[in-house]
């Protein structure tokens, strides 16, 4: 098995700690030698790995005193993906942090009055989804994807649509996660993405791309309780 995939195994592993050990914000990990141990691999993996949880923001180190929760994954979370693709599908994230924010930014200086108008259509729809009781990612997607389309730059779109399958399962997660808290969690996820479309809409490039990292990391903090 590949080092990557050893990667993703401990990351997953750890995860289940979190959960089934019942471990709670500021609660400390096993050390890395006691969880290498436990997987059967080597402290180079297990570091690996906690390097990706602490950037996830699942988990922080503490210099001299080990690895420590920072935030449980929603239970709701490991409902939409399978606990090996756990690691894979949140460090897409990374990727969307350089790609979407600069995608909007793009699309603020380039998009048509056409595409600007597809874009507001998309974002319509997608209220009208999160004001509902039903699913709002495909309509959460097609927004993103229209943005994305802005640029005028295939090679985004590409990029983009590559990430599809991680992207709709964190899209269908936060939605459902969102819709298990009072009503301001919808109302934000709204709100961040009015902000995208109306710094768009006035080609104001630097809203647009800080917007969208604002909406990426608010989105990455929803998967967590």
């Amino acid at each position: 098995m590949s080092e990557g995939r050893l990667a993703d195994r401990a990351y997953s592993g750890i995860v289940a700690i979190i959960n089934q050990d019942h471990l709670e914000v500021g609660d400390r990990l096993p050390s890395e030698a006691g969880l290498a141990e436990r997987f059967g691999i080597s402290r180079t993996i297990v570091r690996e790995a906690l390097v990706r949880l602490a950037s996830d923001g699942i988990t922080e180190a503490r210099r001299g005193a080990g690895s420590f929760v920072k935030r449980r994954p929603s239970e709701r979370l490991v409902a939409h993906m399978p606990m090996e693709e756990l690691s894979a599908t949140l460090g897409s994230y990374e990727v969307r942090f350089v790609l979407e924010p600069e995608a909007a930014r793009l699309a603020a200086a380039r998009r048509s009055a056409e595409q600007m108008r597809v874009i507001e259509q998309e974002m319509m729809r997608l209220e009208n989804a999160l004001r509902s009781s039903g699913p709002a990612h495909l309509e959460d997607m097609a927004l993103h994807r229209a943005i994305v389309l802005g640029t005028c730059n295939p090679a985004f779109v590409s990029a983009f649509d590559n990430m599809f399958a991680d992207i709709d399962r964190i899209m269908q997660a936060g939605v459902d996660i969102s819709r298990s808290r009072p009503p301001e969690a919808i109302g934000a996820m709204l709100a961040e993405h009015q902000m995208i479309v109306e710094a768009i809409r006035v080609q104001d490039a630097d809203g647009a791309a800080l917007a969208m990292r604002w909406h990426l990391s608010q989105g990455r903090k929803r998967l967590m309780p």
